[in-house]
């Protein structure tokens, strides 16, 4: 017969290294899914100061008039309709995902961009900044003119977005 027995302190010994164990776990996959994000967008985030947010948008080669058409405070949905899910779509396209903000306050910046190709002078192209804690979690660049267009932060005549149509066109042939 094998008798064991096992006091206090081991109990508690065995619950502190297995919280340490499963915070380490979960602090991983933390940093896996935000390395992922940073692969992904490859862009500095950050978006406190107008300085700031004039910069993200300089990473795509836009050039925006420095006073922001709109500042307003948006819910993100709850549950998303149509709209708010082809929206989306454009997001995941460059990285970002709303799902993950569903129900949060979020501010939105409105610029003018004034670089736009083939639109140079006019006052109809947009870029829209959502900002959480300072930081971008998506947005746009669109034309508020009827039968718009609206897209992710790519610059269509960026070598990158070149590259990207390129190799879409290559992969459909």
């Amino acid at each position: 017969m094998f008798v064991y027995s096992v006091n206090k302190r081991q109990i508690k010994l065995a619950l502190i290294v297995f919280c340490l164990l499963t915070m380490c776990l979960i602090l991983a996959a933390l940093t896996k899914q935000s390395i992922e994000t940073i692969k992904i967008n490859e862009y500095n985030l950050s978006a406190k100061t107008a300085d700031e947010r004039i910069a993200y948008l300089s990473q795509f080669g836009w050039s925006v008039n420095p006073e922001p058409v709109e500042v307003k405070e948006i819910i993100i949905p709850a549950e998303f309709d149509e709209v708010y899910s082809n929206y989306n779509n454009i997001q995941k396209e460059q990285g970002f995902d709303l799902e993950q903000y569903k129900a949060q306050r979020a501010k939105k910046w409105t610029y003018t961009v004034i670089n736009y190709p083939g639109y140079e002078g006019k006052d109809c192209i947009r870029a829209t900044l959502l900002i959480i804690n300072g930081k971008v979690i998506g947005g746009d660049v669109c034309s508020v003119e009827l039968n718009g267009f609206m897209h992710g932060f790519l610059n269509p005549a960026s070598e990158t977005a070149q590259d990207v149509n390129n190799e879409t066109i290559s992969q459909g042939s």
